[in-house]
């Protein structure tokens, strides 16, 4: 499986056809990395301690499946299941897991899972989610994303690859496959560009620099880019530079997600000019 065309240079590692790349965090300051991140990121290093998994399923039985077979990974403990929405908060608050596994579909509705991603992104930006999809559908991964998810996985996938799925979410990595990569670049690209701020509201970005965000966003290269805003290229790799800094990302993917993200999150508050 082999990442879409336009968009070069872009390090993720492979993984099986799986690509995942690093994500930043939401709730820390763009640009700076926290205490507590780099311990967490640091955590799967030490095999003394084990990724707290919170599992959310449609039915009592799917959840004590997918926990028989999790609990025989040695880096993931198990620490709690739900099958409804409604208990998925207060299961959150007193587990406190490092990653969440949610079934689109929960024993309270089809997409109720997407209903509980979005109450829980609310109140914790950078918490870890992984998607469970009954179907890799383009609507429900780009809603997948929308609603806060980091890692996508499908139940036709082979279920041996969960793990290390969750393992790279837990990391801050994004985990996705390269036709889920290109349901992701094409709803950046046939939507109006976002209002990218920080957690107070202030909008981080210039005009240019969110007209750019666009841009790449639809896979332009450079070289298109300064074609389309009339730039050099050398500018425009220092506009990106400034961007890349100001967000706390460093590859066009994680701008792409990372955009996509505050597009649904944020209303649209006048834009700085240049």
């Amino acid at each position: 499986m082999a990442v879409v065309s336009s968009w070069p240079h872009v390090p993720f590692a492979k993984h099986g056809g799986i690509f995942s790349v690093a994500l930043p965090d939401p709730a820390r300051s763009p640009g700076r990395i926290s205490i507590a991140e780099v311990q967490r990121m640091q955590r799967p290093l030490e095999h003394e301690s084990s990724i707290s998994l919170l599992i959310a399923e449609h039915s009592r039985m799917g959840c004590q499946l997918m926990e028989s077979a999790l609990r025989r990974c040695r880096h993931i403990s198990v620490a709690g299941s739900v099958v409804e929405s409604s208990e998925f908060q207060d299961a959150y608050r007193a587990t406190n897991p490092d990653v969440c596994v949610i079934s689109s579909g929960l024993k309270d509705g089809a997409t109720a899972g997407f209903k509980a991603i979005r109450e829980l992104h609310e109140i914790d930006k950078a918490s870890n989610v992984v998607m469970l999809l009954e179907s890799a559908d383009r609507s429900l991964v780009v809603e997948a994303f929308r609603s806060g998810a980091r890692g996508i996985f499908s139940r036709d996938d082979p279920f041996e690859i969960l793990p290390k799925c969750i393992q790279r979410v837990f990391e801050g990595q994004v985990w996705a496959n390269s036709q889920q990569l290109k349901f992701l670049i094409e709803s950046l690209a046939e939507n109006a560009p976002p209002v990218i701020t920080d957690s107070r509201g202030t909008t981080l970005l210039s005009s240019r620099e969110i007209s750019l965000v666009q841009l790449v966003a639809e896979g332009r290269t450079n070289r298109d880019i300064s074609r389309e805003l009339h730039l050099s290229e050398h500018t425009v790799r220092n506009y990106l530079f400034r961007i890349f800094n100001k967000l706390g990302v460093s590859t066009r993917l994680e701008l792409a997600v990372y955009a996509l993200n505050q597009r649904d999150s944020n209303a649209s508050p006048p834009q700085r000019d240049q």
